[in-house]
């Protein structure tokens, strides 16, 4: 069954509008209202999505557990670090994950960014590396952040600062895509068979 497709403010919505809430919430009350409030939010943001397009992707559906048990570490806690060193976790893990299958010759990107698009295995392979350094390099500079900078600094960072850098990060992506990309077709078709990119291929002129 083929899944929906929503208009892309609507995906925008459902990733901005948590993040909203919880910087004017920070702004309003405090870190720990805010984080609350984040909470609630995610949750019903992952609701709202499968309400609409019956699936909630990988990555939202990872972040959100995670926000969940760090968030209520946070609050049961009342130590404000938990929900700082989140990101941390959260894109470590996603660094992790893809650096990982690479060295088993798997390519888990496609997986979490939901099959957007259908590459060869280099252009999977390729890929999935930059992202695994993406994300290495986001949980250092949240570390950073959230260590040396104000509360307040640290969550109009996370507001207002990550979405945009991921954003351009992959609009940067756009040429690698396009130079590996194949005709339209499910990935079983593809030469990243259920992940599998360890198999040579000829490379693209």
């Amino acid at each position: 069954m083929n899944k929906a497709q929503p208009h892309p403010l609507f995906k925008l919505a459902t990733e901005l509008g948590p993040l909203m809430i919880f910087f004017f919430a920070n702004a309003k009350f405090n870190l720990f209202v805010a984080t609350g409030a984040f909470m609630v939010a995610v949750i019903v943001s992952m609701i709202v999505s499968y309400m609409v397009t019956r699936h909630i992707p990988v990555m939202a559906l990872v972040t959100g557990v995670i926000v969940i048990v760090f968030g209520t570490l946070t609050l049961v806690l009342h130590d404000e670090t938990f929900i700082k060193v989140k990101p941390t976790i959260i894109y470590g893990l996603f660094a992790a994950i893809l650096g990982g299958g690479l060295l088993f010759g798997r390519s888990f990107i496609a997986i979490m960014f939901d099959q957007m698009f259908n590459l060869t295995a280099l252009g999977w392979r390729q890929l999935t590396l930059r992202w695994a350094l993406f994300f290495a390099g986001m949980a250092l500079l949240n570390e950073f952040i959230w260590r040396t900078q104000s509360t307040d600094f640290w969550v109009a960072f996370k507001a207002f600062g990550v979405i945009p850098l991921t954003m351009v990060f992959a609009m940067l992506q756009m040429p690698l895509i396009k130079r590996y990309h194949l005709e339209p077709a499910p990935l079983e078709g593809s030469d990243a068979e259920h992940g599998d990119v360890s198999k040579p291929e000829i490379t693209k002129p």
